[in-house]
């Protein structure tokens, strides 16, 4: 399917380029300088490219982007990106020295024919465009005399100083449209069948081949493994890890879906194992190694024991990754790009390389909320796609420094309570995710007429779209009053109940 290139500089609303992009039912991928002009020199063409914003100065940034801009293609430039046009089309660009950060209210010029004169942009720029190139005019103003937006006279180009993606900018879906579809004339080609049936043909890669599936039961490997048994029946073989680090509520689904999905579903149970190896360790990171480390040995040994047993082979893992993990875990840089690598995420390694298997990722192009939307058509229950996210460590990052089996206890305890709170009062779908963390530090208190000094819980709920970022979530006072109640009442050794209002950024939503 042929798509609109996002090449990234950088910015952190790339990704919502792309989210905005596929709302406007606009197939999309992200990619690198380089990876796109490779693909250009491949014989590949895109529907339109658009240049995203970054960090840098234009003043600083030595690349060749002809190949680009000589395709008779449309192009937005956006931020970054339109000064990089205007500098390409011999406009000027001046260094700022005053600057726009945050909303500012943009006047729209006659020429722009939208269906309104004003709104507020979301801005974040120091160097701004001077001088526009010749055939080229100001469509957009911002209200300081700068200049927001201009546009080609003659070639489907159009460049934003302000960023059109992000929620802030309350017309920017609008902005983005009429590039799409009056300056671009693209025609729409991103929808549910599309994505599903992308799904399916990188799943047939598999067919009559046994597949292996490292199974959370989570929203992502649930509708990932749904998809793939349709294709490969039951050759597909699921493996749940139970590492001990899991909730009530986690246990329960698992065997809810061993009732209710045509799976094979096997779970390992490993608690002993990953006890041992996380016994006297405190350190975050660490903790998160042992427990990834640990669970390759497990399943890899898992999945060997199973071959000998039933006279099969294994060649190809199927994995739920999405498309944040496959961005955070390149890094541009080595391929010539100008973002920075993020993080190692933990779907994109380890496993396959290991056991010598191909990788079969048929979300690997789409969001947390495009995944919920297969679900859907893929009539999975409701209650199993809108459940919240859940770290693969597990309670091993929400007991903060060393674990004992008594304070994973206390997590599991009061994280059911919560849960359970959430559900009887209809707020669980309310929240993006909520869970407890076990505070290893005791405060005083008083239970019955006894003085108690014991430990504290913190509960953390939070809304988000892709969890990039969150805000704490303002939930009725006496759902928080039931639920510390509750928390203090029923979980032994604990005499404090704590909520975090951090939101992200500063604060992660998990604690470690």
């Amino acid at each position: 399917m042929s798509a609109i290139w996002i090449i990234d500089f950088g910015s952190q609303y790339t990704q919502l380029i792309t989210r905005k992009t596929r709302e406007l039912d606009f197939h999309s991928v992200i990619l690198t300088v380089e990876d796109a002009k490779e693909k250009l020199l491949a014989g590949q063409k895109p529907m339109a490219i658009i240049l995203s914003g970054g960090p840098q100065s234009v003043f600083e940034d030595t690349e060749d982007y002809t190949p680009f801009f000589q395709l008779e293609i449309p192009i937005l430039g956006i931020c970054y990106g339109m000064q990089l046009m205007a500098k390409y089309y011999g406009g000027t660009v001046e260094k700022g020295t005053i600057g726009e950060y945050g909303k500012s209210e943009v006047i729209v010029e006659p020429e722009l024919s939208l269906p309104f004169k004003k709104f507020t942009a979301w801005m974040s720029h120091s160097d701004h465009v001077s001088v526009i190139p010749g055939d080229f005019k100001v469509v957009i103003k911002s209200d300081n005399g700068l200049i927001a937006g201009i546009q080609h006279t003659k070639l489907p180009r159009l460049g934003l100083q302000f960023h059109p993606e992000v929620h802030h900018t309350e017309k920017g879906a609008e902005v983005l449209s009429y590039f799409f579809k009056e300056v671009s004339k693209l025609q729409e080609n991103w929808k549910t069948g599309d994505m599903l049936e992308e799904c399916l043909t990188e799943i047939k890669k598999a067919k009559d081949s046994y597949v292996l599936c490292a199974f959370s039961g989570g929203v992502d490997s649930l509708v990932a493994a749904a998809m793939a048994h349709e294709v490969l029946g039951d050759k597909l073989y699921c493996f749940f890890v139970d590492h001990g680090l899991l909730r009530p509520q986690d246990y329960h689904h698992i065997e809810e879906l061993k009732r209710e999905m045509p799976l094979n579903i096997e779970v390992i149970d490993a608690k002993a194992i990953f006890m041992e190896k996380l016994q006297g360790e405190g350190d975050p990171e660490k903790k998160r190694k042992i427990i990834g480390n640990t669970f390759i040995d497990v399943f890899e040994n898992k999945v060997h024991e199973f071959e000998n047993n039933h006279n099969i082979e294994f060649k190809f893992l199927l994995q739920g990754t999405l498309y944040p993990d496959v961005i955070e875990s390149v890094s541009p840089h080595k391929q010539g790009g100008k973002s920075v690598t993020i993080k190692s995420h933990h779907n994109v390694g380890g496993l396959p390389e290991k056991m010598k298997l191909k990788l079969i990722e048929p979300l690997k192009y789409l969001f947390k909320d495009e995944v919920r939307v297969l679900g859907e058509k893929i009539k999975l229950k409701k209650n199993w796609i809108y459940r919240h996210p859940f770290p693969g460590p597990g309670i091993g990052i929400r007991v903060l420094g060393m674990l004992s089996e008594e304070a994973i206890l206390k997590v599991q305890q009061s994280d059911q309570i919560l849960f359970e709170e959430l559900q009887r009062t209809g707020n669980y779908n309310k929240s993006w995710q909520a869970f407890t963390v076990l505070i290893p530090q005791k405060t005083v208190g008083v239970k019955g007429d006894y003085r108690a000094y014991e430990e504290i819980i913190a509960v953390r709920i939070v809304n988000s779209i892709d969890g990039m970022t969150a805000t704490w979530s303002e939930m009725p006072y006496n759902l928080l009053d039931r639920v510390s109640s509750r928390i203090t009442n029923e979980v032994k050794g604990v005499t404090r109940v704590v909520y975090d209002i951090t939101s992200k950024p500063p604060g992660t939503i998990e604690w470690e």
